[in-house]
């Protein structure tokens, strides 16, 4: 068992739809909690004060810069990382229009996009980029990332769409 005394406190998480447990600290951040104690490195660790939004994962559908989030936190909710998405539509349009370079921004803007997709499949081109906005890429011209979103955008299965309950 966990030795409280080191890390205070064990926590049962929603994570990827399975109840996980950690022995963490108030202190702990979700982004290292997620990596460390579950091993779902997809979440990357980035800026960690967020501002690149590599670390996104999604808060009962919602877009989260994990580093900004104490695992505390998440306490009852539902937490998806990349690991939690499979084949989805988005991951199929980063693919197919090459919206990646050294991919380590890739499943921060897939968490994000999937949310936008999901909450404005009807996104105008203000909303992409303003949803755009929140992920940060040094490698590419996000020429293809946004065409992937728009490719993306009102192609999402019915099936899709439910498998990541908010």
């Amino acid at each position: 068992m966990a030795d409280t005394k080191r890390y205070g406190m064990v926590l049962d998480l929603n994570v990827n739809g399975e109840t996980r447990t950690a022995a963490i600290r108030p202190a702990d951040l979700l982004l290292d909690t997620l990596r460390d104690s579950f091993g779902l490195t997809g979440t990357k660790p980035g800026c960690r004060n967020g501002d690149c939004g590599a670390c996104t994962v999604l808060v009962d559908g919602m877009p989260m810069k994990s580093c900004l989030m104490l695992t505390v936190e998440a306490a009852g909710t539902k937490v998806t990382s990349i690991e939690g998405l499979h084949d989805t539509e988005v991951q199929r349009a980063f693919v197919e229009k090459f919206a990646f370079q050294c991919g380590y921004c890739t499943p921060g803007f897939i968490m994000n996009i999937y949310a936008l997709a999901r909450i404005h499949p009807d996104a105008d081109q203000a909303t992409i980029t303003d949803w755009l906005q929140s992920n940060i890429c040094r490698c590419t011209g996000y020429e293809e990332i946004h065409q992937a979103v728009v490719s993306v955008l009102g192609r999402l299965s019915s099936a899709e769409c439910l498998s990541v309950k908010p």
